[in-house]
């Protein structure tokens, strides 16, 4: 009776459309189960190999290269535990994410009825002209300073701090979101994303863009866990076999 058909590392780089060295630093990289030679030297790849790989290249698309490697190496030496607590990992940082997309989403609806982002002075202003602007106390200022959200210029020689129109908005900013009860450190994020992108418009369009990017990053990350799934329960009954 013929045994398990034999493949060769061009037959599995051609069923992914990589080189054959790539079959080679897959193996070495324990994203492949171990693989057997003949005397002569020779690989012997078989159909878990296919099968591995088809799997890591499934993880891969929504778990990354890297966090998809892992989990295949973990795998294969035998702490499917530890593989799973991987997948656990990399679901926990996406499900952060969608949070603080929501955080940052929450905050923009609640800026939306504030004054418009030009409506500021165009000169640097002095704290307390910043604290009339806004109707808060100049500690207040220094409070959001210290705890980094605000970082005014220092004039030389006398230490007055100067506020230029950008760390204006900000004041605003922070202003309208501890009304709205947000902790300091929910702020400092939304200020982050609205400094990166130049304002609330194009933080809307950037949050709606990596929404649908999650998205679609879930959809495959759920087809990759199918595949991993599919793969241990058959590693499984070759095991017992």
């Amino acid at each position: 009776m013929p045994g398990p058909p034999r493949l060769r590392p061009v037959d599995l780089a051609r069923l992914c459309g990589v080189s054959t060295q790539q079959i080679r630093n897959y193996e070495t990289a324990g994203v492949l189960p171990p693989v057997p030679r003949t005397n002569s030297g020779y690989r012997v790849f078989g159909d878990a190999h296919r099968r591995a790989l088809l799997t890591y290249r499934a993880l891969s698309k929504g778990y990354g290269a890297v966090a998809a490697a892992r989990i295949m190496r973990t795998v294969h030496e035998g702490d499917v535990p530890g593989a799973l607590a991987l997948v656990d990992e990399v679901h926990a940082t996406l499900h952060a994410e969608r949070v603080s997309l929501r955080t940052t989403g929450e905050a923009l609806r609640t800026l939306a009825g504030e004054p418009p982002e030009d409506d500021v002075p165009a000169t640097d202003l002095l704290i307390g002209e910043v604290a009339a602007l806004l109707g808060v106390r100049t500690s207040t200022l220094r409070v959001w300073e210290a705890a980094g959200l605000l970082a005014p210029r220092r004039e030389r020689g006398t230490g007055y701090r100067h506020y230029a129109p950008e760390e204006v908005r900000d004041a605003r900013f922070i202003l309208a979101l501890r009304r709205n009860h947000y902790l300091l450190d929910q702020i400092r994020p939304v200020l982050e994303d609205l400094r990166d992108e130049g304002g609330t418009e194009a933080l809307r369009a950037t949050i709606t863009a990596r929404r649908t990017a999650l998205t679609s990053r879930t959809a495959a990350m759920l087809e990759g866990a199918g595949h991993l799934h599919t793969y241990l329960s058959l590693s499984d009954g070759a095991a017992s076999d």
